[in-house]
């Protein structure tokens, strides 16, 4: 797999107010983060490309230009980079992915990614991860290799023709056998961080705020002892962050959740690279305590229908051994 094409890039298309302007002088007015003599060392480095060749600082830009900005590498936080290949064919690959591996780039995050593996490993070019997970949840991504088989599975997922399964481990005793929460996700207003959300169950319907998303999950206890209880959960909907928000706000956050666990202030701590050892004693595990094991869908070629399975993590397993043999469960 080329090195190009795994460069960290962003483009800007040159609009008619622009033709005419040299290259330097358009980065140094156009972004300020940086200083015109820094700009000239990155132009000069090679790290701009116009029209596919390499621009120069004198370079004239064109209406119409595509104007390529080759980012330096990022030193990347290490990974787990082993997930394991459950299926693949000419359309699709499934995979087991492992807590704490990105899906998709983000942030500093970018060679550190299963869509970045997935490119040098197997050679699939610009793979669509068609259910992404968060870093730290566990399980199955489903990745199609060419834009026919996306789109026919992504139909799938937006009209709730494919079956979901995740287990959780959560604080607390859950009470309910069975349970379909069904309300809906808004931001929480109580929290300091912006991309936190909160489920409102329809009962409480009146206090969601306008805009608020439906959503809706069925939850089932499996085991409750010692304080922590396992649950199968299967979302109707998809939406970002559902099954989380919808157990923290029903007052059982799943184990190991910085963010919609036993206190979001783990969260913050967590991005200045402050927690305790008695913060990571609170939250038991160093992941969040979520997997995604079943999935079920048509083929996107011949109407098949596949299924797959992940079996539970080691760390889950090792931590519902308190409570019950996890095999079964599994």
């Amino acid at each position: 797999m080329s090195d190009t094409l795994l460069a960290r890039k962003t483009a800007v298309l040159i609009k008619p107010e622009y033709a005419g302007c040299r290259v330097l002088d358009f980065v140094t007015s156009r972004f300020t983060y940086r200083s015109r003599e820094e700009w000239r060392q990155e132009l000069d480095a090679g790290r701009f490309l116009l029209g596919g060749d390499r621009a120069a600082s004198q370079s004239l830009l064109a209406a119409g230009d595509r104007l390529v900005y080759l980012m330096p590498e990022l030193q990347e936080p290490p990974v787990d980079q082993d997930f394991v290949v459950l299926y693949e064919d000419d359309d699709l690959l499934v995979v087991d992915k492992p807590a704490r591996l990105p899906c998709h780039p983000g942030g500093i995050f970018f060679r550190h990614t299963l869509w970045a593996l997935l490119q040098e490993r197997h050679g699939i070019v610009g793979p669509s991860l068609i259910n992404r997970l968060d870093r730290e949840t566990s399980g199955i991504v489903l990745v199609a290799k060419n834009k026919k088989a996306a789109r026919h599975c992504s139909q799938q997922f937006a009209s709730h023709q494919v079956y979901k399964r995740y287990l959780a481990l959560v604080e607390g005793e859950f009470p309910f056998p069975t349970l379909q929460a069904n309300g809906s996700l808004a931001p929480d207003p109580a929290s300091a961080i912006r991309k936190k959300v909160r489920f409102y169950p329809n009962e409480a319907a009146a206090e969601a705020p306008a805009g608020a998303v439906p959503c809706s999950t069925v939850l089932q206890r499996l085991r409750s002892d010692n304080g922590i209880s396992l649950v199968e959960a299967i979302p109707v909907t998809g939406r970002c962050h559902q099954i989380r928000a919808t157990l923290c706000s029903l007052g059982f956050p799943v184990v190991g959740d910085k963010l919609y666990g036993v206190d979001e202030q783990l969260f913050l701590r967590l991005q200045q690279d402050r927690l305790s050892t008695a913060d990571r004693q609170r939250l038991r595990l160093d992941r969040q305590a979520l997997h995604a094991a079943t999935l079920r869908l048509r083929h996107p070629s011949n109407d098949r229908e596949l299924e797959f399975s992940a079996p539970l993590p080691a760390a889950m397993k090792t931590l519902v051994g308190d409570i019950g043999e996890a095999a079964s469960f599994a």
